[in-house]
C-alpha cells in the first residue's frame, strides 16, 4: 500500500509503482482532500487519514500489506502501524518525520517558502517548493516530468491547509518503540524540507529499523536517485522473512 505526501495525488507514485508491481500487487490511493478523493471540511488529523488507509485495504479485500509512505504519507504509515499493527507486513518510511518537539525542522528558507504559499496560485506554490525538494544536480527534465504528472491535481488551498493542520497537530516520537513491523527508513541526505536528521531519529526509535540515506538526493528521492532508492527498497523487501514477504 502506497501513501503519498502533503497535497500530492497518488499518480505521483508513477516512478515507483511499476517497479513494485513486478513483484507485488500495489494499492495506491488519494488521501482525503486531494486527487480524486472527496474534499470534506478540515482539519484532517493524521489518525483519521490512517483510518482512511485501513478503509482502502478493506475495500480492496486485503487483510495486511507492506506499507510505504513518503513525507506526510510516512506519518500516516507510522500511525497506521501503531493503530493497526496486525495489518502491517513491513513498513517503509521515506523522507518523513515523527513530529513533536524532537523533530528536526526545515531550514529557514524552506519555512519562509511554506509560509508564503498562501498568497500564491496553486502552480506558483508548487514551483516555489522545487529548490527545497529536489537535489541541485537533478536534471530539469526529470523535475518537469514530475510537474506534468502533478499539474492536473495541484491541491485546493483548503485541502492543503486541512492536511497541514493534521501534520502540525500530530506526533509519534513518544510511541515509535511500539512499532513491531520490520521497518526501512529511507531519506535523502540533501532534504531541506524534512531534514535527514528526522530519518535518523525514527530509525533509532523503532526496534530493529534499518536506515538508508541517499547521497545526492533531497526530499523527492525517488526522482533524485531513482535507481538507488528502488534498489534499497527491493533489497529490503527481499530480505524479509518469507511469511512477511508473502
Amino acid at each position: 500500500m502506497l501513501i503519498m505526501g502533503l497535497g500530492y495525488p497518488s499518480y505521483a507514485w508513477y516512478r515507483t509503482r511499476p517497479v513494485l508491481s513486478g513483484k507485488f500487487r500495489t494499492i495506491a490511493f488519494d488521501n482525503r482532500g486531494v486527487g480524486q478523493s472527496d474534499r470534506p471540511p478540515g482539519p484532517y488529523p493524521i489518525a483519521l487519514m490512517a483510518s482512511d488507509a485501513a478503509a482502502v485495504l478493506d475495500a480492496a479485500g486485503v487483510e495486511s500489506a507492506h506499507v510505504f509512505g513518503i513525507s506526510m504519507g510516512g506519518m500516516i504509515a507510522q500511525e497506521f502501524a501503531l493503530q493497526f499493527p496486525h495489518r502491517v507486513r513491513s513498513l517503509i518510511l521515506g523522507c518523513t518525520a515523527a513530529g513533536g518537539p524532537h523533530a528536526v525542522r526545515a531550514d529557514a528558507e524552506a519555512t519562509q517558502m511554506l509560509m508564503a504559499r498562501g498568497n500564491m496560485t496553486r502552480e506558483e506554490a508548487a514551483r516555489a517548493a522545487l529548490p527545497f525538494i529536489y537535489a541541485p544536480g537533478t536534471p530539469q527534465k526529470l523535475i518537469d516530468e514530475d510537474m506534468e504528472v502533478r499539474k492536473p491535481w495541484f491541491p485546493h488551498p483548503d485541502a492543503y491547509t486541512a492536511q497541514l493542520q493534521g501534520i502540525l497537530a500530530w506526533e509519534a516520537y513518544s510511541r515509535l518503540a511500539r512499532i513491531t513491523a520490520p521497518t526501512l527508513v529511507i531519506h535523502g541526505e540533501l532534504d531541506r524540507l524534512v531534514p535527514v536528521g528526522n530519518g535518523k531519529l525514527i530509525a533509532d526509535r523503532i526496534p530493529g529499523a534499518r536506515l538508508v540515506t541517499l547521497a545526492h538526493a533531497s526530499h523527492i528521492f525517488t526522482t533524485d536517485q531513482t535507481e538507488a532508492a528502488h534498489r534499497s527498497i527491493l533489497q529490503f523487501l527481499a530480505s524479509l522473512p518469507k511469511a512477511a514477504a508473502n
